[in-house]
This record gives structure tokens, sequence and C-alpha cells, in this order.
């Protein structure tokens, strides 16, 4: 990161925000927040619904610089809510991916060749978790589970509250800025996964988990809050006949998480999931046809019968076997 970014960043935070008033939560925790915002700051979606129980926890994270681990199934948005509360803070954020190609260099950093005066040089270029760590960041680390053993001990320091940073290749000891804070999101709780829905993810060090000071489980929407999400985001179902279709697609994915839940299919529907079968009924004018392509197709072929069925009982209409007569308006886009 170049010193010019480093300079757009505030201080310190120089407001004083009511949680109660902010996110209409029975609380009366109050949060310290930006007056300005800057290009790391996310965007705010007015249309998000915030949990109570994760929002508290996210908040103890910038309060009191807590080390907040969000854990719960694919697609209940545990990323985006950390996102949407720091938005709302005007507090910069940056996520990170933990996949397998994120390497212990990447995080700290690594030499690069630069030209200085017309002369070609070797510099030393820290990474993004030095940077991070010497400004009012958030650092949140995407699918935590799935980290790298490498790349999880250069973490295990920054998960106390005090914890610096040694670059070894510049003789640096870093110390963590006052308004850093660190949030992580993962599929599992660090004992590997024991569903099947989530290769590629480890077990954690348990040393490690114990240094996370808040863990808050995030799932699946009360029927009525997942509409209201969907209907958000699809305004096209926002009319009478579109809020039963929509309600029909909810029933339809907590059969299959049920179905998960008591072991029947391997596959389950996540809230981003029935947005994607509703975007795609936008496109196809086809209820069964989109729900094929959003959902069943990826699906094991010997569960197929059983998610069919689940179609089936919801809408009360057989999936269709091919895509003949749906008709596509292309125009504009829509």
């Amino acid at each position: 990161m170049q010193n010019n970014e480093n300079n757009q960043f505030e201080a310190a935070p120089d407001l004083k925000i009511s949680v109660k008033q902010l996110f209409n939560i029975d609380s009366d925790m109050t949060v310290e927040g930006f007056s300005k915002k800057n290009q790391f700051v996310p965007e705010i979606d007015s249309s998000y619904k915030f949990d109570r129980d994760t929002t508290l926890a996210i908040l103890a994270g910038f309060v009191f610089n807590k080390r907040v681990l969000v854990q719960g199934f694919h697609g209940t948005g545990k990323s985006t809510h950390i996102e949407q509360v720091a938005a709302r803070l005007n507090w910069p954020c940056i996520r990170v991916n933990l996949d397998s190609h994120i390497s212990r260099i990447d995080l700290l950093g690594k030499d690069a060749i630069v030209i200085k005066d017309g002369k070609q040089i070797t510099e030393f270029r820290e990474g993004i978790l030095p940077w991070s760590l010497q400004n009012p960041v958030a650092l949140v680390f995407d699918e935590y589970d799935a980290g790298r053993p490498d790349v999880m001990f250069v973490i295990q320091r920054l998960l106390e509250s005090e914890g610096k940073l040694t670059l070894l290749d510049k003789n640096k000891v870093i110390k963590q800025n006052k308004y850093f804070r660190l949030f992580a999101t993962a599929n599992t709780i660090g004992l590997g996964d024991t569903t099947g829905l989530y290769h590629g993810t480890q077990q954690i060090n348990q040393g490690q988990m114990d240094r996370w000071n808040i863990i808050t489980t995030l799932n699946y929407l009360k029927p009525e809050n997942e509409l209201e999400i969907i209907l958000s985001k699809c305004p096209h179902l926002n009319t009478s006949e579109g809020k039963k279709i929509t309600q029909k697609m909810i029933q339809v994915a907590d059969l299959t998480r049920n179905g998960l839940a008591n072991g029947d299919i391997s596959t389950v529907m996540s809230p981003r999931t029935v947005i994607t079968w509703a975007d795609n009924y936008k496109i196809f004018k086809d209820l069964g046809y989109s729900f094929k392509i959003s959902f069943l197709n990826r699906c094991d072929e010997l569960e197929r019968a059983i998610i069919a069925e689940y179609f089936q009982r919801c809408f009360a209409m057989e999936l269709p076997e091919t895509s003949a007569g749906i008709k596509i308006n292309l125009k504009n886009g829509k």
C-alpha cells in the first residue's frame, strides 16, 4: 500500500453512536465511528437486515477491541454482516479470503524490484497484514477454516489484543494501531468438516481458537425475515402474487435445510440461492426451469428426485423435463 493511501485515514474515530438508534437494537451500548469515509469504507446496503445477536457480537469487537469469529452455513451473510456494520460506522474494512493460494508471503510482504531516481533497486513491500495493522482498519478473514497452516500461525499472534507483528525480512516489530480490529468468518468451528459440505476446510489449532474472544453463530433466518430480504433484493416479486411465490420458494429452501439435517440430502439452499432463483425467474418466466438451473442441477443425481418432490410439494406442480417453450426477454437486460 502506498503512503498516500495511509494519509486518507482519520487518526481516530470522532463520533459516539447509539447502537439503539443506528441498529434499532434494545441496547445501551455506544460505539465509536468516523464522521468521514474513505475508499476503504464499504457502501451501505439500505435493505440489509441485521441479526440482533450477531450485530451485538460484531459491535463488541469494535467497541472493546475483541476478536470476533462469525460461524455459520454458507450464504447467510456472515462477511456482509461485518461489512454492513463497518459501513454504518464509516470504519474502513478490508476482506481477505484465506483460500489455499494465500501464502505467508502474501500476508506479510515480499521483495519487489522498483525504480527510484532512475535506478532499479530491490525494496521490501509490506503485505496486507502489516498495512492493516498500522491503520484504523477492520480486517476480515473470510473462509478462516480453509487457511493453510503457515498462514494460520502468522495470524495467531495477532489474536492477542496487543499482539505485535515481527517482520523478519526488515528486522522490524509492528505495533497494532489502537483502532485496528480483527474479524473472521468460517463455515465450521475449527473442528473440520463433519457434514461433507465444505471440502478444503481444516481443523484449527485449539490454542488458536482459544484466542478468539467472541464466537457467534449466524444461520438461516426466520421465514418472515428471509422473505423481507429477498423482496428487498428482488423488487420484481414485491407484489401480492410475487410474495406468494417467494414464500413458496422459501418453503422449498426450508425443506432442503431439514433434509440436510435429517441426512436425506447433501446439498442445501441458502438465502443466496433463493435470490439467484428469484433473479433467474425474472429472466426465464418459468419457476420450474429457473429452479433447475439455480439449484437442482448442482445436486447429486441420486438426490434430485427428493429435491424435485420438495418443489412439487410446495408449488403443486412437477418440474419441467426440458426448457422448451420458455421465452426470454433480453431487451434492456430484462
